[in-house]
């Protein structure tokens, strides 16, 4: 069935979904009560709200905007929102006022617990710094909602990858994933492949020019951040329009790691790394601006207290994703930490096609926790690597940007739908081209 027909059939039981009415209504042609979408000319707010980064007691809420701006967010546990409190922009010092995206990050939220919510913005003409003034505010007259990740929320999560800013391709995943109806989705790196200025990042993220225009209102995207999350000046500082959880959320420490995750879903734990970029730092290219040794080594500390967090331990299940693939058993496939330049003749490319420095940082770590299954991508070709003596978890490479054309036939796109039951994990991975099942995996509680 067509998700708008599915929609127009459906909106009583949203509410029992997660979804309430006003949110079923958002994703209609128009609104029920006639207001302007967020996407009319002339509108303060110009997107849906993203949900981003959720954890077990904090989501963040991020949209786009037209013109200089303070954003908020109204949520509570009531469906009309009687309950609601106001988040704004920012910290305690002063609130974030730009003119692009809002980021709202909501705290001390309860675990496996649903909330409704709704955004607003406050339209700001800034003079100078002793003259700013309030031009009235914007609100997106309906309502989403999200549930917290916890032990209680469903086991159930999709990863995609190596989307690299092709809308056919967000097109088709996205229809995939709301037919799915998992708990959240791990973007697992090379959403697009470089953003010079934060106007490319707002029409991947917020705006893109795709069917399902709410396709993370409310369901929560989680980033394991690609190499091609480094490429340019704007994707340098990614924060700016995906938000790192707030300090209080991590030890003084892990300031600097906002793009690791560790969350729980229901009896699976799911770890998110980042495996930073696929050059060496010598690599005359980058004329030293890069730091990713550095960068992976502070990622194993925070690794090693992160498996031990109770609500990760316990999990019958582990699962770990990162964008370049941690283990090759091809000879030939370039292990990126060839110096200086990553050049070898012995190698098919002069840059990674998986991390020997991040298997020997974290490997051990992921096996000691007892691991089943690491989820990567980058090699653009859907692969499937077993465990072997060298590491004790599968490894799943997924595939890459071609909807179609000659190279539809091995570079197709890939969606990898992670579920528990049944007492098993049970792994698919779907071709979205052809949009049939190519491999099922099924793995028993860790011992």
């Amino acid at each position: 069935m067509d998700r708008r027909d599915f929609l127009k059939t459906s909106a009583v039981a949203a509410v029992g979904l997660g979804l309430g009415l006003d949110a079923v209504a958002a994703d209609s042609q128009a609104p029920r009560d006639g207001s302007k979408s967020p996407s009319d000319g002339g509108s303060l707010i110009i997107s849906a709200p993203m949900l981003q980064n959720f954890a077990e007691t904090s989501v963040g809420v991020a949209f786009a905007v037209s013109a200089m701006a303070n954003g908020y967010v109204r949520y509570g546990r009531k469906p009309d929102l009687s309950d609601a409190v106001t988040v704004k922009c920012g910290g305690f010092r002063v609130t974030d006022m730009n003119d692009k995206v809002m980021l709202v990050r909501l705290t001390g939220l309860e675990p496996s617990t649903l909330y409704y919510y709704r955004i607003g913005a406050d339209r700001i003409n800034y003079v100078h710094g002793h003259k700013m003034l309030l031009e009235g505010s914007e609100e997106d007259k309906r309502i989403y909602s999200f549930k917290t990740a916890g032990v209680g929320t469903e086991a159930h999560f999709c990863v995609i990858n190596d989307t690299h800013n092709k809308m056919d391709v967000f097109d088709a995943l996205f229809r995939k994933i709301e037919r799915l109806g998992p708990s959240c989705v791990v973007w697992n790196g090379d959403m697009s492949s470089v953003a010079e200025d934060i106007g490319k990042q707002v029409s991947t993220f917020f705006t893109p020019d795709i069917s399902v225009k709410d396709y993370a209102s409310c369901r929560p995207y989680l980033l394991c951040p690609g190499n091609h999350e480094n490429r340019g000046l704007a994707n340098r500082h990614l924060e700016r329009v995906w938000m790192y959880r707030q300090p209080e959320e991590r030890s003084s420490r892990d300031w600097d790691l906002g793009r690791n995750f560790a969350v729980r879903l229901g009896d699976v734990a799911i770890i998110g790394l980042d495996t930073a970029e696929d050059k060496v730092d010598s690599n005359p290219i980058f004329c030293g601006l890069f730091n990713s040794e550095a960068y992976r080594e502070a990622q194993k500390t925070w690794l090693e207290d992160a498996l031990k967090r109770p609500e990760i331990s316990s999990a019958p299940f582990l699962v770990a994703c990162c964008h370049i693939p941690l283990y090759d058993s091809r000879p030939d496939q370039n292990p990126g930490d060839v110096y200086p330049n990553d050049t070898d003749p012995r190698y098919q490319t002069d840059y990674a096609h998986w991390q020997r420095s991040c298997l020997k940082l974290w490997g051990p770590l992921l096996d000691r926790a007892g691991c089943q299954l690491v989820i990567t991508g980058h090699q653009h070709k859907f692969r499937f690597e077993p465990s072997c003596f060298e590491h004790g978890w599968d490894e799943i490479i997924g595939g890459g940007p071609v909807m179609s054309g000659e190279k539809a036939d091995t570079d197709f796109p890939t969606l990898v739908d992670v579920k528990s039951q049944g007492g098993k994990l049970r792994v698919q991975v779907i071709n979205m081209v052809t949009g049939k099942k190519i491999a099922e995996y099924k793995y028993n509680p860790k011992r």
